[in-house]
């Protein structure tokens, strides 16, 4: 068993960058650069975006902090997971909910760079102790978010029958580079994560992304149900890169708080699987 493990270790941050950069990938695939950047530019999605994202969510962690009695390394995660939003497991979950593509194409990189230059200004103010730099974000973000939507997002604009060709297969690899990097982290994280049973920390977790989904989804006035569904899946998950990158910049970073990340994927990923489906349910309705 150990040996598995051992394995998994190995290979686990090639097949992270792997099912990352596939999703993103194939999702700037079907994704029109000229649409994109007309949402890109509209006032009311930026503000949205913005409020929801680095506003709402540190108020809605910080009142989850002051009902729940949770231990302050759980506290720590989820005030930086608030400023993280939009997992890059979201294209994926697009196609089942009906969510709008190009409304994506234009949230995602968005949401990428506003957590690279707000959480290193926010997050010191909710957390003492913790020094992030924007490049230290941003530069992970773009190689692994940023940029393989923006060159999925050029072929289909420039060579939309190229961007055809090879959507299937690409979808396919992110397909199963999603499902093994989820078996991955049962194997490899199973026993920290184990151990925060009784913390409330998962219950924090789900408390956060359900509150944020509903928000996003009820105050997107003016928006169409598929937009309305983009920014509630988004800002009900979170870039969990983003997350790993500021809790491991504290000083004595404990076991505990890494479980708690990987609980977080793990747990908004299978959310967001069951969600999706009721929610391309309803619209068809």
């Amino acid at each position: 068993m150990d040996t598995i493990i051992q394995f998994c270790q190995t290979i686990f941050s090639p097949l992270v960058m792997v099912f990352t950069i596939s999703n993103l990938f194939s999702m700037g695939l079907q994704v029109n650069l000229g649409k994109m950047f007309r949402i890109v530019k509209n006032p009311k999605f930026l503000g949205l975006t913005f409020g929801l994202g680095w506003v709402i969510g540190p108020a809605v962690a910080f009142l989850i902090t002051l009902l729940l009695p949770l231990d302050n390394e759980y506290i720590i995660v989820l005030f930086i997971g608030s400023l993280a939003p939009c997992a890059p497991f979201l294209p994926p979950l697009l196609p089942k909910a009906h969510g709008d593509v190009d409304f994506a194409g234009a949230f995602i990189p968005v949401a990428a760079i506003g957590t690279s230059l707000l959480m290193p200004v926010i997050a010191p103010m909710l957390v003492k102790g913790i020094e992030m730099s924007v490049i230290s974000l941003l530069k992970p973000l773009f190689m692994t978010i940023l940029l393989p939507l923006l060159i999925g997002a050029l072929i289909k604009t420039y060579a939309s029958s190229a961007a055809d060709k090879i959507f299937k297969p690409v979808k396919k690899l992110a397909g199963l580079s999603t499902l093994l990097t989820v078996i991955f982290c049962l194997l490899i994280y199973y026993k920290p994560m184990w151990d925060t049973a009784g913390s409330m920390a998962t219950l924090s977790l789900t408390i956060f992304m359900v509150v944020m989904a509903l928000i996003s989804f009820y105050s997107g006035f003016g928006l169409n149900r598929g937009e309305k569904i983009v920014m509630s899946l988004g800002m009900g998950t979170r870039n969990i890169a983003a997350v790993l990158i500021g809790v491991l910049t504290i000083a004595e970073v404990k076991p505990n708080m890494v479980a708690m990340v990987i609980i977080w994927t793990l747990w908004s990923f299978i959310l967001g699987i069951i969600v999706a489906p009721l929610m391309g349910r309803k619209a068809t309705t």
